[in-house]
């Protein structure tokens, strides 16, 4: 199937480009061609990393020990990049510069073997702010300001570069933003930075707008970073499919993380979509000992059969030595109420942070925490996962509420990051209201709760990258992804393209996107501007910041009340997107809090 998508993907990509063509004419009629993206250069990109790499690590605030780790993780990669194309692991200790070095990977492996572009996805829209920020300071040098956009090409929601339902025309473009779209829409760029919805869905849908870049991922290097967050129920389609990428069209894939799920345990299921199977190579060796070398943080496990109330939690995070704390929930609604409490206590520098929030408050709040650490500040961070995952904050002490082994690990990546001080804590605490925001979740906490009774708190070392393979193994044996979603393997056995569009889904439930109050005089000029214009492509980049995602509410939820349809063209409105209508519902700490309406919020 994946054969058949790559040729539809050039045909398609193809006849776009002489339709465009035909209808932009020249003066004198001839038909006007795109301009083709830029063409890679990895010697000197590589070059121009490198040394944007030396210059952080000079002025970073770490410790020798760190430092050197990150230096050693660096040369690994680029010695393991001269080895053959294929698929490869990338295991390295939160904090370790596993993006800079990654990336390095991928250039000097796509000078070596004549590669067209790198392309990196990334699980969550919160950690591309920081990555791309990242590649544009160190390949700004060679390519010039001017041409950034074009060299680093956004491919999610927040650029707004793609097709938004119920926009038939690209109103109100200007010439760069015509330039984006463009690029987006065949991912003709070097470098893309991609979601892993926007990435993986393409790979199995049946349309041809999502299929029409897939050519390009052919001689490609393909970095998947925090790749632990890939779903049980998809694991054994997506790896087929990524290890056809390499087997057939000379991509390489690399999947990067402190948590390396045992997808070489799933190799036997792969076999049946594709011959290749999963066997990766890992970039690191053992040798290195990067976990070994990198201890910052201890895990102080829990009694199981002990639960800690809100207030009982608010009271043990006020007594620690430490006036900085991070403190991570499994649910919104635990959060929320473990910050009333510790806001009742009256705790100096409260901060909250979720994706109740927008985005644009979400990286203010980071921003001030950020500052309060580094300032020594008293600072006490409430979050739900959404910090865990390539968020770069250090905390001396942080809380877990117990999760996942991969969950806990991420959260002990916050601890003591730069290993400024002699070491860190975590402390996992079952909370007296236990609860998680699905059942795959659920489940994968079952299994480390197990690994904790049968090993007891002295053998589970989260530096030991073996109990992270034991984990994934333990969970995949009780998950039994190959038995999982038994309508997508039928639909793909039975090569039903429609079908298998529909039910390959990251991201399950129905979600619509709510222009938020946060910034008052922001709302109310995208609001008037959207209500005298209509949805475009222009006004949507400007509003995502601003947004945030509900699950769709029933027609019989109080909230409807709360939200107005964008116009989308004369009495048209869209059905995604939507206006929020009562500024009292937005919490300047806690973001939006519809009332009685708490299940539309996306856990």
């Amino acid at each position: 199937m994946l054969d058949v998508r790559m040729l539809f993907s050039a045909l398609v990509d193809a006849d776009f480009i002489e339709t465009e063509a035909h209808f932009d004419r020249d003066a004198a009629g001839h038909k006007r061609y795109r301009q083709p993206g830029p063409v890679l250069d990895a010697h000197a990109t590589l070059a121009a990393l490198l040394a944007y790499i030396e210059t952080v690590a000079s002025s970073a605030n770490a410790s020798p020990a760190v430092k050197s780790m990150r230096a050693d993780l660096l040369q690994a990669c680029l010695r393991a990049a001269d080895s053959g194309q294929g698929l490869f692991t990338l295991t390295a200790p939160t904090g370790s510069g596993k993006t800079l070095s990654m990336l390095a990977f991928a250039l000097r492996h796509a000078e070596r073997f004549g590669l067209r572009r790198v392309v990196t996805v990334l699980p969550y829209l919160t950690i591309i702010d920081q990555t791309v920020r990242d590649y544009r300071q160190a390949i700004e040098p060679i390519v010039g300001a001017d041409r950034l956009n074009e060299f680093i090409l956004e491919h999610h929601s927040l650029a707004g570069a793609e097709p938004e339902s119920g926009e038939s025309k690209f109103d109100g473009e200007d010439a760069a933003s015509r330039r984006r779209r463009e690029l987006a829409e065949n991912w003709d760029a070097p470098l893309v930075v991609t979601t892993s919805v926007q990435f993986l869905e393409s790979l199995f849908s049946n349309r041809p707008a999502a299929c029409r870049k897939l050519h390009r991922l052919a001689a490609s290097v393909i970095l998947f970073d925090e790749v632990q967050t890939l779903p049980v129920n998809l694991a054994i389609p997506t790896l087929a499919a990524l290890s056809r990428l390499a087997e057939r069209y000379r991509a390489t894939v690399v999947f990067s993380t402190a948590t390396q799920p045992a997808f070489t345990h799933l190799d036997e299921h792969v076999k049946k979509f594709c011959a290749q199977g999963w066997k990766a190579a890992e970039v690191v060796p053992a040798s290195v000992g990067l976990f070994r070398r990198t201890k910052r943080a201890s895990v102080i496990w829990p009694e199981l059969d002990r639960s800690a109330s809100w207030k009982e939690l608010a009271s043990q995070i006020a007594s620690v030595e430490t006036p900085q704390v991070l403190c991570i929930l499994n649910l919104k609604r635990h959060a929320l109420a473990l910050f009333q409490e510790l806001r009742d206590r009256g705790s100096d520098g409260l901060f909250h942070l979720s994706t109740n929030m927008c985005p644009a408050h979400r990286r203010a709040v980071l921003l001030e925490v950020r500052a309060r650490l580094c300032a020594g500040l008293p600072c006490h961070l409430v979050s739900t996962q959404c910090v865990e995952a390539g968020v770069d904050v250090d905390f001396p002490e942080v809380f877990r509420a117990f999760a996942p082994l991969d969950a806990i690990i991420q959260a002990a990546g916050r601890c003591n990051r730069n290993h400024r001080r002699p070491t860190g804590a975590v402390h996992v605490f079952v909370p007296e209201e236990e609860g998680y925001p699905d059942s795959a979740y659920a489940q994968a906490a079952d299994v480390t709760r197990l690994l904790l009774i049968r090993r007891g708190p002295g053998e589970m070392n989260i530096d030991d990258p073996g109990l992270a393979t034991t984990y994934y193994r333990e969970l995949y044996s009780l998950a039994k992804p190959q038995e999982r979603n038994e309508k997508l393997r039928e639909a793909l056995r039975r090569q039903d393209f429609a079908d298998v569009a529909s039910l390959y889904r990251l991201i399950a439930n129905d979600a619509i996107n709510v222009l938020v109050p946060y910034d008052l005089d922001a709302y109310a000029e995208l609001a008037d501007e959207v209500r005298g214009e209509n949805l475009n492509r222009r006004w949507i980049r400007k509003a995502r910041p601003h947004t945030v995602n509900l699950f769709r509410p029933k027609p019989e939820a109080p909230v409807t009340g709360c939200l107005e349809s964008v116009p989308v063209s004369g009495n048209a409105t869209a059905d995604d997107w939507f206006i929020y209508l009562q500024p009292a519902h937005y919490d300047r700490q806690l973001g939006l809090l519809p009332p009685q309406s708490m299940e539309c919020l996306i856990a």
